[in-house]
């Protein structure tokens, strides 16, 4: 019986973020879910798996239930099989970001990028006047990138800022794409560049993912494989499992990865 993975996030204000802990994490252990979520101020960032009835449970619960009142009214979600459960235990973990870029002026609850949806995105890319960036970290484009990205060569998306302070420029890059896994990377890419004085920044919404779940591969710009941050390691067109990693540091490593 496979199982399903659920890949989620919101930028949402959350004051109360330290005491969702427990509840969420009992929530998650009693519909025998394991996976990664964390919880910030700023918001909520997880992928977990389990039974389908388990998951959507657990959805109706984040997005319906009395824990967070209806605070995540925009949950970005994106839905995957696995044909064995790929995490070995359920971890609620509090960050001070649900993705680190370590500037306090970056706030997606306040503004951000302006959205595309995945079928308008090879429009949008195609054009010669954007500049098409990929905002994940150096071994991910490696496995796999949209044609014509440019790949910031980081080692983590703390190191962005410092990415385009070196090699962007407001008065010169008029039109900016970004992309990476799920979304939420380039969303608060997109709201530092503005803070920055950058005007027109578009993203990828929902993601790599969403793009390859709804674009057909005869249609797709993307090439190679997509990394997930599960046992799973790399999915392809259709959200199907290309790879596959069953030494459990792995989920280690992954976990390293979203604590960036």
């Amino acid at each position: 019986m496979s199982y399903k993975v659920a890949a989620f996030y919101q930028f949402v204000t959350l004051p109360d973020f330290q005491a969702l802990r427990e509840p969420l994490r009992n929530m998650c252990v009693a519909l025998d879910i394991k996976g990664i979520i964390l919880l910030a101020e700023e918001g909520i960032n997880g992928t977990v798996a389990g039974r389908e009835v388990a998951i959507d449970a657990l959805v109706n619960q984040l997005q319906n239930g009395a824990l967070f009142n209806g605070r995540l009214d925009n949950l970005e979600l994106k839905f995957s099989a696995a044909a064995e459960m790929p995490f070995n235990r359920m971890k609620v973990r509090l960050k001070k970001e649900i993705v680190t870029i370590g500037d306090p002026e970056t706030d997606p609850n306040a503004k951000v990028g302006i959205y595309v949806d995945a079928a308008d995105w090879n429009e949008l890319v195609k054009q010669p006047d954007i500049l098409l960036i990929d905002t994940r970290n150096q071994f991910e484009v490696e496995m796999g990138t949209f044609e014509g990205a440019l790949d910031p060569n980081i080692a983590r998306f703390g190191e962005f800022p410092e990415f385009a302070s070196r090699a962007l420029d407001p008065a010169k890059h008029k039109k900016i794409a970004m992309f990476c896994t799920g979304g939420i990377r380039c969303e608060k890419a997109s709201s530092y560049l503005l803070s920055q004085g950058f005007e027109e920044v578009y993203h990828l919404k929902g993601g790599i993912l969403k793009y390859l779940e709804d674009i057909p591969q005869d249609e797709s710009l993307w090439r190679g494989e997509c990394f997930v941050f599960d046992q799973r390691v790399a999915l392809g067109h259709g959200l199907t499992e290309r790879q596959k990693m069953t030494d459990p540091a792995v989920e280690g490593e992954i976990s390293e990865i979203m604590d960036e």
